[in-house]
C-alpha cells in the first residue's frame, strides 16, 4: 500500500517536476538530460563499459558526495581490477566533478525514481552491486534493484541530529525501504544505532567510518605552488586567503573581513569561490559595488599576475581543490549562515590551516575534531571572530604551519573507512557470484 501511494504521488508531481527541472537546467545554462533522467542512456556511452568483467554503479547526489566517493572509487579499481565503474549524479556540478576526476568509466544522471526509468537504467548497466553514497533513500530504485537481484550498499551513511526525529516519525515509510538494502555502512556507532532504530535490519548494519577522511594528505612543493599561481594569475608573493563554498549572505562578510586584512597588509589576495557557480554574476556585482579589483576565473587571459589587493572569483567547477594548494589560509563557507557547513577536510589534506563558522551541523563530528586538535579559534562564532582570526593567522606563518600539520593529522588518524567499505562490498559481490 505504501508503495502504491508513493508511486501515485510521483505521477501527481510529474507535471510540476518536468517544467521545474527544465527551468532549473536552462536558467543555469545546463542541458536538461531528460532522456537519461527517464532511463535512456545513449548507446555510445554504454559502449564505454562494454566487454568488462562486471560493473559497479556508485550513486553520489552532488559535489560533496562525489568527493567523498573518490577514495572508494580508487579502492574499487585496486581491489576489483577489471570491474567497470559507473557513477551517477543528480546535480550538474556533481557530474562535472565526477567527469573531471576520471575515476569512473561512465558518468550518468541518476534517473527520476519512477519504476520504468529505474529499471531501464539498471537493465542497461547491469551492475553487480550498487553503492549509494550517504543517506540517499530512493524507494523505487532500491526496490527494483532488489527485484532484479542486484545488492545495494548504503555507503558512508549518517543520520544527523536534526533529521533523526523526522526519520523516526516516518519510520513506517522508511522501514520497508531500508529492509531492501543488502548492507548499510554507517559512519559512526551512533549513526548505526539510529538507522537500526528507524528500521534497518541490525545484521545488515556495519560501522564503516567516514570515507571523507581517506583523502590523500599531500603538501604542495614550492614549485607546484608557483605553477598553480601562474596558471590562475595569482600574485606570487602575496598572502593568499581562500573563501570556499560560500553561500548568499557570506560573501559580503568575507569581503568585510578582507577589507580589514588589506588595511593592515595591502599585499594580500582573495580567492572567492561561491558554492554554486551560477551565483557568480551576482557575487561579481557585489564585488564591484564594494570597489575591489577582481577577475573571474573564466575570463583569465594569461597576461600576468592580477594586482595585490585583488580578488579571483572562481566561477567554474572542479578547480577549487587545486587552489587550496596555493592558499595560505582557507575559510570554509556555508558556516557563517545557517546552511550546515561544508567539508573542511579537503583543504586540510593540503596541510593548509582552516577556519569555519558556527553552523557546521552537517559536519558536526569533523568540526569537533578540528576544535579539539587545532583549538576553538578555528571556529569563530561570527564575523568579528573571523576578522580577528584572519588578522592573527595572516601575521603568523609558523602558527599557520602548525595548524596545517594538525589538520592533516586528523585525516591520518581517522583513515581506514575505504578498506572497511570494500570488505563489505566484497562479501556482496561474492554472494552475488554464488547466486549467479
Amino acid at each position: 500500500m505504501i508503495n502504491i501511494i508513493y508511486n501515485l504521488l510521483l505521477w501527481l508531481v510529474l507535471p510540476l517536476l518536468v517544467p521545474y527541472h527544465a527551468y532549473r537546467s536552462l536558467s543555469r545554462g545546463r542541458r536538461t538530460a531528460f532522456l537519461e533522467r527517464f532511463g535512456r542512456i545513449p548507446a555510445d556511452e554504454l559502449n564505454l563499459i562494454g566487454g568488462g568483467n562486471g560493473t559497479i554503479l556508485v550513486h553520489a547526489v552532488s559535489v560533496g558526495e562525489t568527493n567523498a566517493a573518490l577514495p572508494l572509487l580508487k579502492g574499487i579499481r585496486t581491489r576489483f581490477p577489471g570491474k567497470k565503474i559507473v557513477i551517477s549524479n543528480v546535480t550538474e556540478t556533481g557530474r562535472s566533478v565526477a567527469q573531471k576526476s576520471k575515476a569512473a568509466d561512465l558518468c550518468i544522471y541518476f534517473p527520476f525514481d519512477f519504476p520504468f526509468a529505474v529499471r531501464a537504467v539498471l537493465e542497461s548497466i547491469r551492475p553487480e552491486v550498487v553503492v549509494i553514497m550517504e543517506t540517499e533513500i530512493w524507494p523505487n530504485f532500491i526496490g527494483v534493484a532488489r527485484e532484479m537481484g542486484i545488492p545495494v550498499l548504503l555507503a558512508n551513511g549518517r543520520i544527523s541530529d536534526r533529521s533523526f526525529g523526522r526519520y523516526l516519525r516516518l519510520s513506517w515509510f522508511f522501514r520497508p525501504v531500508l529492509r531492501r538494502l543488502s548492507a548499510l555502512c554507517m559512519q559512526t556507532p551512533v549513526d548505526a544505532e539510529r538507522i537500526a532504530a528507524i528500521g534497518a535490519p541490525s545484521a545488515a548494519v556495519h560501522v564503516g567510518g567516514n570515507l571523507k577522511y581517506d583523502i590523500p594528505v599531500v603538501k604542495a612543493k614550492p614549485e607546484q605552488v608557483a605553477e598553480i599561481k601562474a596558471k590562475y594569475q595569482i600574485p606570487s608573493d602575496c598572502f593568499v586567503f581562500a573563501a570556499a563554498s560560500t553561500h548568499e549572505g557570506e560573501e559580503a562578510q568575507v569581503l568585510s573581513a578582507y577589507r580589514d586584512l588589506l588595511a593592515r597588509d595591502p599585499h594580500s589576495f582573495l580567492i572567492l569561490a561561491p558554492r554554486h557557480p551560477e551565483r557568480a554574476p551576482g557575487v561579481a556585482e557585489l564585488i564591484r559595488k564594494e570597489g575591489f579589483p577582481f577577475q573571474s576565473r573564466s575570463a583569465l587571459d594569461g597576461s600576468g599576475p592580477l594586482p595585490a589587493g585583488g580578488i579571483l572569483l572562481l566561477d567554474t567547477v572542479g578547480e577549487l581543490a587545486g587552489l587550496y594548494r596555493a592558499s595560505d589560509l582557507v575559510f570554509v563557507g556555508g558556516s557563517l549562515v545557517a546552511t550546515g557547513g561544508h567539508n573542511p577536510l579537503e583543504p586540510a589534506a593540503c596541510q593548509v590551516p582552516v577556519l569555519f563558522g558556527p553552523h557546521m551541523e552537517n559536519f558536526r563530528e569533523i568540526a569537533a575534531l578540528f576544535v579539539k586538535h587545532c583549538g576553538a579559534e578555528v571556529q569563530p562564532a561570527d564575523l568579528e571572530g573571523l576578522k580577528a582570526e584572519l588578522l592573527r593567522l595572516s601575521a603568523d606563518a609558523s602558527l599557520r604551519e602548525e595548524l596545517g600539520r594538525r589538520g592533516a593529522g586528523i585525516l591520518l588518524e581517522s583513515a581506514g573507512a575505504t578498506g572497511r567499505h570494500l570488505d563489505v562490498m566484497a562479501s556482496l559481490l561474492e554472494r552475488g557470484g554464488k547466486r549467479g
